[in-house]
């Protein structure tokens, strides 16, 4: 048995990486972390992030300048995440096809691979609740007439200097429909493009490279209610420039907000940091309305400027977040696992092997049950928000 397993478990999970190719999206956009270094849940990667470098006026002198520290900073990715797919088995035609045919994937592992790239895919979209920049209207599927949503995100973007290369779109499928209906997206006497017609694929436009991902996530929002069913509330106390938690209150407030909230102030359009007005509800926990009032609501950005007492603050519903942002954004590792010796004293069969264009490690555990032979995959991995100032949430 062993003899046999060593031979086909290599194409198992080749064809198992093959069928993930097809369907994880998110970890080829981001910035990932390719060790082979071998790890265990709960270790965590280093990621370096650079800091802002400042200029000054040369002046010849006998005696040099002083110099100053630029120490980068680190932000630490936890690989908290390791997930397995429900075991499957395989019949002894599946393995001859397996063997014979180098096409030939089984339904069933192409059935667990999807599980587990669906898994890795949400984990990695859901980082969008520290996102901060928006545009677009809650509840509005945008491309609906014109492209308006991606040159307002694009226009984002570049206030918050990020860099011109690199910048991906990832859209739900109602986004995806409603621009591939769009005239300046598809036709090819404005594009010079025929591709979208003919494969519907949006390729690059408007300095993003598009990408149409089934695990898009819809933000579900607080239930914050001033009395006549709207979400908005009143500044309790005024707030000064640099602030990051704010106390509301009003007449008759109910309701909650809760982590990912987008909110914005009467009278402020730019948060200082995006040129856009919003800002995000970082508390990990949900606040909840007691006495007509909330207290310690944390946000990001910092406030740029003073925000006077009973300042209206408006809350955004909930809506589908599509993104526009640079792969530098979001930090993406996986690793390896160290095989446990318990297992392969027992009689388990253990191996991995990574993908070269995703980066993920995929591994293959092989058991003997009674009798019957049991297939798993697992894959460990992490995602971090590492640089917010470089996404933009396209509301839908």
């Amino acid at each position: 048995m062993a003899n046999s397993l060593s031979n086909i478990m290599p194409k198992i999970l080749a064809r198992g990486l093959m069928a993930l190719r097809q369907v994880v999206v998110m970890p080829r956009l981001v910035n990932g972390s390719y060790s082979s270094e071998a790890a265990e849940k709960g270790d965590t990667i280093d990621i370096p992030k650079s800091v802002a470098v400042t200029t000054s006026a040369v002046a010849p002198s006998n005696t040099p300048p002083a110099g100053s520290d630029t120490t980068p900073t680190k932000v630490q990715i936890a690989l908290d995440n390791w997930q397995q797919n429900d075991a499957f088995y395989l019949t002894d035609k599946e393995l001859t096809e397996v063997d014979r045919n180098k096409h030939f994937v089984p339904m069933q592992v192409s059935e667990a691979v999807k599980a587990l790239a669906s898994d890795v895919n949400n984990d990695i979209m859901q980082e969008y609740k520290g996102v901060y920049a928006a545009v677009g209207t809650a509840g509005t599927t945008p491309f609906a007439s014109d492209a308006t949503s991606i040159i307002s995100a694009r226009g984002a973007l570049h206030k918050m200097l990020a860099p011109r290369n690199d910048r991906r779109f990832v859209l739900d499928v109602d986004a995806e429909a409603n621009a591939l209906a769009l005239a300046t997206f598809s036709d090819f006497e404005k594009t010079g493009d025929a591709a979208v017609k003919i494969e519907g694929e949006m390729g690059r436009k408007y300095g993003f490279d598009w990408f149409y991902e089934d695990d898009v996530l819809t933000h579900t929002a607080g239930t914050i209610d001033n009395g006549s069913g709207a979400a908005t509330c009143l500044v309790n106390v005024a707030l000064a420039a640099g602030a990051t938690t704010m106390n509301v209150d009003g007449s008759t407030l109910t309701g909650t907000v809760v982590q990912g909230d987008l909110f914005s102030f009467a009278g402020l359009t730019d948060n200082g940091v995006s040129g856009t007005a919003h800002f995000v509800v970082t508390n990990t926990s949900a606040v909840t309305a007691a006495g007509d009032a909330m207290t310690g609501i944390t946000f990001a950005p910092a406030l740029p400027s003073i925000i006077a007492d009973n300042t209206v603050v408006t809350f955004e519903a909930s809506h589908v977040v599509n993104m526009a942002f640079h792969r530098d954004a979001i930090g993406f590792a996986t690793r390896p696992l160290v095989s446990n010796t318990l297992d392969v004293a027992l009689g388990s069969e253990i191996m991995s092997m990574q993908d070269p264009q995703t980066g993920l490690v995929l591994r293959l555990e092989v058991s003997r049950q009674h009798k019957r032979t049991a297939w798993e995959f697992d894959i460990l991995w992490g995602a971090k928000l590492i640089r917010p100032e470089l996404v933009c949430r396209v509301l839908g």
